[in-house]
């Protein structure tokens, strides 16, 4: 059985790993990559932190769901459309069963009861907070998937959830609304009778709900993650994740109906664990959707072995004075600064060993951050103050601290003269060179593009 589940491994490693990519072309090519990217989403899901994600997120909707509907509710009763929040509500925990159309009822009852109106500013305060962390979560979670660590500013993320919680709902129950009131007028009625476009409408009404599922998953994918997401890859991660999220819906139906045995086991609590193992799989299906665009969006992740971005020691001084540079070029020849995403392009690297070296240096006040949407960065001091010896020195002991740095090292006296002659030797090459020395003064020359013909393994 060993020898036998060795070579089916050994089997779909050759058929997903093995072609070369470069020397195929249309359906081929896009077979093999489609392996590859589920291959790796499955090795993200048994790797457990996904899962954990999605706990999470469970627990939080729990404790913030309440307050989220009761203001969307308030906002949705002054333009008289609160009506429709219940019927969407019951849609949604319709595969839990009757008990989950009753859930539906007696939650929406229980929020109708909620006046906002009366309360006082700390509850108030509390009620918005709760809602607010939902959507918090849920960006830190997107943020995790695009190996994201920076949070946009607590008054961009309050404005946008904000925006969501109170405009989002008024837009999407109008739109509905007045489709509603137009398929009713008397000619769309009368041009409905004539064939094939009563048919048509028909048809169109059914695939309605997959539509507006698979766009909502895209637009999450779109904007919630603090980065810039390109619109195809979120488009087929809101496929992908609505195909998901419909055959989970229906599988799980199923499962209710066929089996009675979770009632007599967990009794009056069954249709609470029900009701968590729903949330779970719906937060696990956004999720994987998420994966899905990420790793189309960058191939460079699709690897047969978890592929790890640390950086160096040497890659670190080279970037930090690659970094440096650039930003100091497009400063002194009154360029717009440098983004994340720019620099990331420029150089032809993933994200994400860019935004360390962007935060190191941030963190180090050697760069600034712009008030734009996205950041520029801007250099933090005259660059003739700033000496590259001095640069390089502050990189290399960045992540020190007083509990763990050279000097509590009880090493040999001869390995601490041995280093610090090799500092001072830097230091003697380097002299007083400085950023601005750097920076020619011909604009041509110095924002030369940087060489991006990498290994084209690498860009597959």
């Amino acid at each position: 059985m060993e020898s036998l589940i060795h070579g089916a491994k050994h089997q779909v490693d050759t058929v997903v790993w093995g072609a070369d990519l470069r020397k195929l072309r249309g359906w081929p090519r896009a077979g093999v990559k489609s392996l590859r990217v589920s291959y790796v989403v499955i090795r993200d899901l048994v790797g457990g932190e996904l899962n954990l994600r999605a706990m999470s997120l469970v627990y939080t909707t729990l404790l913030s769901v309440v307050p989220l509907l009761a203001v969307s509710f308030s906002v949705l009763k002054a333009f008289g459309v609160h009506n429709q929040v219940a019927p969407l509500l019951e849609d949604f925990l319709r595969p839990l069963g009757p008990k989950g159309v009753q859930l539906a009822v007696e939650v929406v009852s229980f929020v109708e009861n909620v006046n906002v109106g009366v309360l006082g500013a700390v509850s108030l305060t509390l009620l918005i907070y709760t809602a607010v962390s939902l959507m918090h979560k849920v960006e830190l979670a997107l943020n995790f998937v695009w190996h994201i660590e920076g949070l946009r500013s607590f008054a961009r993320r309050a404005s946008n959830f904000l925006s969501v919680i109170l405009i989002g709902p008024v837009l999407v129950f109008s739109a509905l609304g007045i489709t509603t009131a137009l398929t009713r007028t008397e000619f769309v009625q009368w041009f409905l009778k004539i064939e094939p476009f009563g048919s048509l409408m028909v048809q169109a009404t059914k695939i309605a709900p997959y539509l507006l599922v698979w766009v909502a998953f895209a637009f999450v994918y779109l904007f919630v993650p603090n980065t810039r997401v390109r619109f195809r890859p979120a488009v087929l991660g809101g496929l992908v994740a609505g195909i998901l999220w419909q055959t989970t819906s229906w599988g799980f139906t199923q499962f209710i109906v066929s089996s009675g045995r979770h009632t007599a086991i967990y009794s009056g609590f069954a249709i609470l664990i029900l009701l968590l193992i729903w949330l779970y799989l719906n937060w696990l299906v956004l999720l994987i959707g998420a994966q899905i665009a990420f790793y189309v969006q960058n191939p460079h992740y699709l690897t047969q072995q978890p592929l790890r971005l640390a950086l160096s020691n040497r890659l670190k001084e080279c970037l930090s004075l690659s970094v440096m540079y650039m930003v100091a070029c497009n400063h002194v020849h009154d360029r717009p600064p440098w983004t994340l995403e720019g620099l990331t392009r420029q150089m032809d690297l993933p994200a994400e060993p860019m935004e360390y070296v962007l935060t190191l240096l941030h963190e180090q006040g050697y760069l600034r951050k712009t008030a734009d949407d996205p950041a520029g960065f801007l250099p933090a001091r005259d660059l003739a103050s700033v000496e590259v010896r001095e640069l390089l020195g502050d990189v290399r002991k960045a992540e020190e601290s007083r509990f763990l740095n050279e000097g509590c090292l009880s090493a040999p006296q001869r390995v601490l003269d041995l280093t610090a002659e090799a500092r001072s030797a830097v230091d003697r090459e380097l002299g007083k060179v400085t950023i601005r020395d750097l920076v020619p003064e011909n604009a041509e020359e110095a924002l030369a593009a940087v060489p991006t013909d990498r290994a084209s393994a690498q860009r597959l």
